[in-house]
């Protein structure tokens, strides 16, 4: 090892991350003292892949998202602003998008890109981007993202241009989804499959490390393009350490000892220690803790597996019942301090224009008992018994709705599966009612509604119950193609309230982002649809 000052400034920086991400801990006054320059959280499942491609949920989103950039990006308002493109412009049909490329965009340095290490951003690399999106070889869960193209091109190194095949006003916010980020061609042709864990991209950090399920670390982009108000080159912190610790009171624990520096949501394992019964920062934490909580588009539901053979799942008259059964406001205050709203409207959650209170379930027993006989009349079998599979993490929801649903006379049986196997099974068709959440990739009720289209079947898409109808599909093609806004809420509303007539799914409730941080960080923001954004951070 040399002396020089900078390596052993580096040498302790990566000893911090090691011992950190393990949660080992250390005393010694040197490591106290670099905290400041390591973001450090913690996910409770594995990472799938750092692809982009494959970009389908929270924990990997996450981290694409220190990783990567595409065209555009939403701030915390949701609004779609410059990320790569400084600009574009919309043709007057509303066909045709151009965007001028920053000049000043480079991938994170490897020895594939020669004597520079590096290179700069082309149009012809958004071009590569795009075609490994919609490969059928590559079977990315979201190339969906591109359904509604009709070609795109490079007109030079600088300029990309997009047409659709008809227009949609909610395009350019697909466009700030991770699917669609640049990756460099050279770099992925290189790793095939292991560019999963090998990932080159642009953004504000790079790629250093990953023992998956125990840590991954990253690193300060020293070139990254972005800057602050005053022009200083982005990210503030030097690193970040991202370990996998799936129980979520162990996790609570480790923020509470500083060894972690952010937690979201709200687990039943801690949410009276932290919060009061109408979810207000408890006294004990207020000099120690931060809390921001704002509105969060996300459904958190149940999905029945519309393809299932057995005959309970395949029964409206059962779904029915289930959504009739329990008691949403009582599970929201027992269960959650209060912290979200109870679903009794459509799969559309409340905040996003097409949402409606009038087509959901409310808590009618008597209701759903009569569907219950009549399910027993029509079908001869007495004892109708269904199964849901959950992760432990939402086990206290799942037999909320046992007791309930058992009182009015359906039996719930609870499996309760890993993440990581839960997500496998329900993208595969292999579990007949699961539990869900989605966030959305956009603000648009297009997005949620994508989750009942037939040409989403997953594993290829986002329609992970398999749901199909007719009259559904006509009214969302429909929708694709409506430039008024008035009408195309219009369908987005039919086919809000069809869906939730036919039940493949049962909505629980529409969540808040809550999010706890430890006192010295700065910069971090809450948005609506929880995506961590490091770029900004600091701490003190």
């Amino acid at each position: 090892m040399t002396k020089q000052a900078s390596n052993y400034f580096w040498l302790q920086i990566g000893r911090l991350l090691f011992f950190s991400s393990l949660f080992l801990g250390c005393n010694t006054n040197d490591v106290d003292t670099k905290t400041n320059l390591v973001f450090r959280y913690n996910e409770h499942k594995n990472i799938g892949s750092l692809d982009p491609a494959f970009a389908k949920d929270n924990a990997d989103i996450s981290a694409i998202n220190q990783l990567f950039n595409g065209l555009v990006q939403m701030d915390s308002l949701m609004n779609v602003v410059p990320a790569i493109a400084s600009s574009w412009e919309i043709s007057e049909n509303a066909k045709t998008y151009t965007f001028d490329l920053r000049k000043d965009v480079y991938f994170h340095t490897h020895s594939l890109f020669g004597t520079n290490q590096t290179r700069s951003v082309t149009a012809n690399d958004f071009a590569y981007s795009f075609d490994r999106l919609k490969d059928p070889k590559l079977a990315s869960p979201g190339g969906w993202v591109l359904q509604n193209v009709e070609s795109y091109t490079a007109l030079d190194a600088q300029r990309f241009q997009i047409t659709l095949k008809s227009p949609f006003p909610a395009f350019l916010g697909l466009l700030t989804m991770k699917y669609c980020s640049v990756v460099p061609k050279e770099i992925v042709e290189h790793y095939g499959a292991n560019f999963r864990s090998n990932p080159i991209g642009t953004g504000p950090y790079k790629f250093k490390r990953w023992e998956e399920n125990i840590k991954l670390i990253f690193r300060k982009n020293n070139r990254y393009f972005e800057t602050n108000s005053k022009g200083e080159r982005l990210p503030y912190l030097e690193a970040v350490s991202i370990t996998f610790l799936a129980d979520k009171q162990s996790e609570f624990l480790q923020f509470v000892q500083g060894n972690i520096d952010y937690i979201t949501g709200l687990d039943a394992s801690y949410k009276d220690d932290i919060l009061c019964a109408d979810g207000v920062l408890k006294q004990s934490y207020a000099t120690s803790v931060k809390m921001l909580r704002a509105p969060y588009l996300n459904t958190e539901y149940l999905g029945f597996y519309m393809d299932s053979e057995v005959p309970e799942y395949q029964s409206e008259l059962i779904r029915q019942a289930l959504n009739y059964g329990f008691d949403r406001a009582k599970m929201m205050k027992y269960l959650r301090n209060g912290i979200g709203i109870p679903a009794i409207g459509g799969f559309i959650p409340k905040g996003l224009p097409g949402h409606n209170e009038n087509v959901g379930y409310d808590y009618q027993p008597e209701k759903a008992k009569q569907l219950l006989e009549t399910y027993r009349n029509e079908s001869g079998n007495p004892q109708p018994e269904i199964t849901l599979t959950t992760i432990s993490n939402y086990l206290s929801f799942s037999e909320f709705i046992q007791r309930e649903l058992q009182s009015i006379g359906l039996t719930i049986r609870i499996e309760v599966m890993p993440p990581s196997s839960l997500k496998s099974a329900k993208s595969n068709g292999k579990v007949d009612l699961f539990r869900a959440s989605w966030v959305a990739d956009y603000p648009d009720a297009q997005n949620y509604l994508s989750l009942f289209y037939s040409g989403n079947f997953a594993p290829n898409g986002p329609n992970y119950t398999h749901f199909k109808d007719a009259q559904f599909d006509l009214w969302y093609e429909q929708a694709m193609l409506e430039t008024d806004l008035i009408k195309r809420i219009d369908l987005y509303q039919k086919m809000d309230a069809l869906v939730i007539k036919k039940a493949p799914v049962v909505v629980l409730f529409y969540d808040e982002v809550v999010r706890f941080t430890a006192f010295d960080v700065v910069g971090l923001g809450i948005n609506p649809t929880n995506l961590l954004e490091l770029k900004n951070v600091q701490k003190n």
